[in-house]
């Protein structure tokens, strides 16, 4: 499943899976694909919830999901997909056959992202597997009970968490693969990845999959 997974700018991640395409949080995307069957929003930073990449990657029948506090702001891609759903942290989803759960995303001690806003991280399960793409987020109380097989965690530091605190978390949910995001471009340095894997124990793998 590794091999089926791309990050690009940021949390831009694609996954291809026997679902169909799945992409979360597109930003600043090269391509236009419009391959998209699913699109899921973790919050709505311009960075995460971006209409112009959206309409780079959707198709006529994507679905597009979102946090519930984000009803709002999905108005403005609704022409682009082909209907949006909206969801609150804790659910046990299933959506045209793409099964998730979603997980609470936010700050510790830091104001860029509220627990009060309702914002999320997933766990995509898929092929047997469960892959959790965190969102921008803490070592919160949830994230540190997260069971997955690949995570996918932000280690760019300022809005979330550093390389250290990533690992920090990595090592307690102890997942098969460490997947670094959110770090290279608006935040963090390209060296950050190999701070990240240095504070990573075995028999975590960290799997670089940012294409800078």
């Amino acid at each position: 499943m590794i091999d089926n997974i791309r990050v690009f700018t940021q949390s831009s991640i694609r996954i291809g899976c026997g679902e169909g395409v799945v992409y979360f949080d597109p930003f600043q995307m090269r391509e236009e694909p419009h391959d998209a069957d699913f699109i899921l929003i973790t919050h709505d930073h311009y960075d995460h919830f971006s209409p112009e990449d959206i309409e780079k990657v959707s198709k006529a029948d994507t679905v597009l999901i979102a946090p519930e506090n984000m009803a709002g702001k999905t108005k403005a891609v609704k022409p682009l997909v082909g209907r949006i759903e909206t969801v609150k942290p804790f659910e046990e989803r299933e959506i045209d056959g793409l099964s998730f759960e979603t997980v609470p995303s936010y700050n510790v001690g830091k104001l860029f992202h509220p627990k009060k806003a309702g914002w999320v991280g997933y766990i995509l399960k898929t092929a047997g597997q469960r892959i959790y793409i965190a969102g921008d987020t803490d070592a919160t109380k949830e994230a540190l009970e997260v069971t997955c097989d690949i995570a996918l965690i932000p280690i760019g530091g300022t809005y979330t968490m550093d390389p250290k605190q990533a690992a920090e978390l990595i090592n307690m949910i102890r997942p098969k693969i460490a997947v670094p995001t959110h770090y290279g471009s608006i935040v963090g340095s390209k060296g950050d990845a190999d701070q990240f894997a240095a504070f990573v124990g075995e028999p975590v793998k960290v799997v670089k999959k940012m294409e800078l």
